[in-house]
């Protein structure tokens, strides 16, 4: 009775939340540390009040939330925040945020991500006109598009595998 092992079907399933939450608390972590580039109080820095409201919410310990501020306070971080565009399946518009200390690393990663995934990068300017930023800093599509249900589950596995991705913080698309 090989692979029966309670103990065994706990460890992966706890492997896998394990590993979900790591990169979900990499990515509050990281937010974390761009809001607080400006200004390392939360009281008068309201996006970084709202992504440590964000961390708490996901149960992030105070611990990691300190060491992320601490982190911001210190020279030689140096945190870029990038907007990336990009046409996906169905010709689908997809905006990408994503923040990181190696720009040209993170540029590469995700023109690989995209290229594996049957998207094309878009040039700056060419995805964004199709979107409208909200005063809370989040994007939405002026003109939305609908894709066929083959579009739709090759956009579903790009968005999934985009997520995954420890740089990126958002994406946003215009399909429906």
């Amino acid at each position: 009775m090989s692979g029966h092992s309670k103990w065994s079907q706990i460890k992966h399933k706890k492997g896998a939340t394990d590993k979900k939450r790591g990169v979900l608390f990499s990515k509050l972590a990281t937010a974390i540390t761009a809001a607080a580039k400006t200004e390392p109080n939360p009281q008068f820095n309201p996006r970084l009040r709202s992504a440590i409201d964000k961390a708490k919410e996901n149960q992030m310990p105070n611990e990691n939330i300190e060491r992320a501020i601490k982190r911001a306070t210190e020279k030689g971080t140096d945190l870029d925040e990038l907007i990336f565009e990009s046409y996906g399946p169905g010709n689908s518009a997809i905006l990408i945020e994503a923040i990181t200390d190696n720009r040209n690393r993170t540029v590469s990663e995700i023109k690989k991500l995209l290229s594996d995934y049957h998207a094309k990068w878009a040039e700056s300017g060419s995805v964004l006109w199709a979107f409208e930023q909200a005063p809370d800093k989040t994007w939405t599509a002026k003109f939305p598009l609908d894709i066929s249900e083959e579009d739709k589950a090759k956009l579903a596995k790009l968005l999934e595998a985009l997520d995954e991705h420890p740089d990126i913080q958002k994406i946003y698309t215009n399909a429906q």
